[in-house]
């Protein structure tokens, strides 16, 4: 989902390639720029005397001389650091030894909030030999913690004898969440991994630039004017809300259930939630386009229209999902096969109407006039579209051709950078720019649309191991150190492995810790019956951590973190267990639908917490749960998300219906020929 795209660091892994041709700055604009250091001083200027070597006192690290420089289009000096590296230390119990040596020159106390980039140019001495991999690396202190650092690094390869730029992205190093104050820039190398001991580089124009970046998708909404005239020529917004609310199917009537009117029996129960669930979903559908609304927030206890907030527009996962969500009714038999067909009937009659680009949807469009609200092509939330469209066709043939010409129309290659064989985020249309990100993490709600672009043929099968199982020791700022990260390989195929362990619980973990990275596939991809010695198992252990963390060292009544809404604000924010992330979103807010996504895989455990969350706080509604509980303060986030309550009863329809989502989704034939690829691989072999 375009709100939460996940910021990787798989760039750093595969470093530079294309280092000495600007590959960030052409064809863009410099609209700022700042130089860190120019090396223009005399010998002696207090810019030359802020470098520092780290350790100070060693024999060995870096030098620091400035030199006559020889860069065509540059100034007259640059600066020469050489280096020495002492022989690697023995291995202790497994772990290789290693120690950094750094020159850093103080930032003292930079604000580089206003930049995205720092540029600078490199070449090694070609006379004595250098290393063809360096490091850069940013510092600033914690606000938060006295004595922390919060710090990141760039690896910077392919480094020859001759001058190339580097152009790196500032807001790829996850490590630093702050701009301000920078504490100190600096060079690195570690004397475990370099071949070449004793060596040096040239060094020139260190420099923070802002470029024409692409924005993010939270930033390039577009305002509908359609739907502006509608409000304006009934009076203006508030006005225009009685209108609104004509539109759709229903409306609460009553803010809050009594929890003992709840069936005591766990299978009623469900069956119950599943029901009062479809009920709001359906409610809150423009009636005439047959779209979901993405949110409705209510005020505290109360559902009246006029302190309510209608959401009228929905994104491309709301639209996928709301199609899952008509299924799950159909085959939880809320909803009988004429009724299915009717209203999907009208969803896809509407999906023919919208504009596209190159094939796909655009990311955002207002429900009542219809009108695109978004510049952005997004990748993940496409293949969601593609998932539900998948499910429909396997499950009503009359309308599978409908469903298949929407399919057809867009090539997922679209999306593909072959060069890390990655997929990106999505693309801009309004700069013609493909987003500078990657889904580069294999264990995120991601790895669905790379399944489906794999099986369509739009990419290679190397794509899902060209995904990052675990970062590099190296990148310090991670969670927890990667164990037994080593090369695998596996019918022709070859990746890097490794996990991470927590209380004898081995996992490859996801980027921000959420059970919505873990689960969301599993809605429609029986992943412990195709893959179950990794993604399965993986689904597994991330649900029992998320349940022992809350329980045992929160002390929580209740578990589930995963992105949602704020209680207290109209915020969506994302959430997870920290320590199951490689970066690690923060942790706190334990939200419904997370509950129900454990269902695949601790049915009964879910089940008690889905019943706790009811019975403990005022989070039950005529509609089923509401978005969001802080479990230390009991406020309650008074929201209803059309994602999040789809995810709960597609949740359901696959624990009740004996698994019949996922079945539909591995019947079709994009997906029957990937399906044994799953299984090659072993996480914690």
């Amino acid at each position: 989902m375009a709100i939460r795209l996940i910021w990787t660091l798989v760039l750093a892994l595969i470093a530079f390639e294309s280092a000495g041709q600007e590959p960030l700055i052409a064809g863009k604009e410099v609209l700022k720029r700042w130089t860190v250091a120019d090396f223009e001083q005399p010998a002696g200027h207090p810019m030359a005397l802020g470098w520092q070597r780290i350790p100070l006192e060693s024999d060995f690290g870096f030098r620091y001389q400035q030199v006559a420089s020889d860069r065509p289009g540059g100034g007259p000096q640059s600066v020469r650091l050489s280096y020495r590296l002492p022989e690697p230390s023995p291995a202790e119990d497994g772990k290789p030894a290693g120690e950094k040596f750094e020159l850093t020159l103080n930032l003292m106390g930079l604000d580089a909030s206003e930049y995205d980039h720092v540029s600078f140019w490199i070449k090694g001495d070609g006379a004595v030999g250098f290393e063809p991999q360096i490091q850069i690396e940013f510092r600033r202190p914690d606000p938060s913690t006295a004595g922390v650092w919060q710090q990141d690094h760039w690896t910077v390869s392919r480094i020859g004898d001759q001058w190339q730029q580097v152009v790196v992205p500032l807001r790829q190093l996850m490590g630093i969440n702050d701009w301000h104050a920078l504490d100190s820039f600096g060079f690195v190398l570690n004397n475990r991994g370099p071949a070449v001991r004793k060596g040096a580089y040239f060094i020139d124009d260190i420099e923070l630039l802002r470029l024409e970046a692409p924005r993010p998708p939270e930033a390039e909404q577009l305002q509908p004017p359609r739907k502006q005239a509608w409000e304006q020529s009934l009076g203006g917004e508030l006005a225009a809300k009685p209108h609104l609310r004509a539109r759709l199917n229903g409306w609460p009537s009553q803010a809050l259930v009594d929890p003992k009117t709840l069936p005591r029996d766990n299978g009623a129960f469900l069956r119950r939630l599943a029901g009062d669930t479809w009920r709001g979903l359906d409610a809150l559908t423009d009636r005439d386009h047959g779209l979901p609304l993405d949110r409705v927030i209510y005020s505290k206890g109360d559902v009246s229209l006029d302190q309510a907030k209608i959401g009228d527009y929905t994104s491309v996962t709301n639209i996928g999902f709301h199609l899952l969500a008509v299924v799950s009714a159909y085959e939880l038999k809320l909803i009988d096969e004429a009724q299915a067909v009717e209203r999907l009937t009208a969803t896809l009659t509407t999906l023919e109407r919208l504009e596209r680009s190159h094939g796909f949807f655009f990311n955002y469009y207002n429900t009542t006039t219809l009108e695109r609200t978004s510049h952005f092509l997004s990748f993940v939330d496409s293949s969601w579209l593609t998932a539900g469209l998948m499910v429909i066709r396997q499950t009503f043939p009359a309308l599978a051709e409908r469903s298949t010409r929407l399919i057809d129309e867009g090539n997922y290659r679209f999306f593909y950078d072959p060069a890390s064989k990655l997929m990106s985020h999505g693309y801009y249309v309004d700069t013609d720019q493909r987003s500078p990100y990657h889904y580069g993490t294999l264990y995120a709600e991601s790895r669905i649309g790379s399944l489906i672009a794999i099986g369509r043929g739009d990419v290679e099968k190397a794509h899902w191991f060209a995904m990052t199982r675990t970062l590099p020791a190296e990148f310090t700022w991670q969670m927890r150190e990667p164990r037994n990260r080593r090369e695998k390989t596996s019918h022709g195929f070859r990746w890097t492995g490794g996990y991470y362990e927590w209380k004898r619980l081995r996992y490859v973990p996801s980027w921000g810790g959420s059970l919505f990275e873990a689960l969301m596939p599993v809605l429609v991809l029986d992943e412990q019956r195709y893959a179950p010695k990794s993604l399965g198992r993986n689904g597994a252990i991330h649900t029992e951590i998320h349940r022992r963390y809350a329980l045992e060292d929160l002390n929580y009544p209740v578990w589930g973190m995963s992105p949602s809404s704020t209680p207290g604000s109209d915020r969506y924010v994302e959430y997870g267990v920290k320590l199951l992330g490689t970066a690690g979103y923060k942790e706190g807010i334990v939200t419904p639908h997370a509950a129900a996504l454990a269902l695949l895989k601790e049915p009964e455990a879910a089940t008690n917490n889905l019943r706790r969350l009811a019975e403990r706080f005022p989070l039950y509604g005529e509609f089923g749960f509401y978005d969001a509980v802080d479990p230390k303060s009991g406020e309650v986030a008074y929201i209803h998300l059309c994602l999040n309550q789809g995810m709960i009863l597609v949740a359901l329809a696959d624990h009740l219906a004996g698994h019949a989502i996922q079945k539909r989704f591995a019947a079709d034939p994009i997906v029957r020929p990937v399906l044994e690829m799953l299984g090659y691989e072993n996480f914690l072999d």
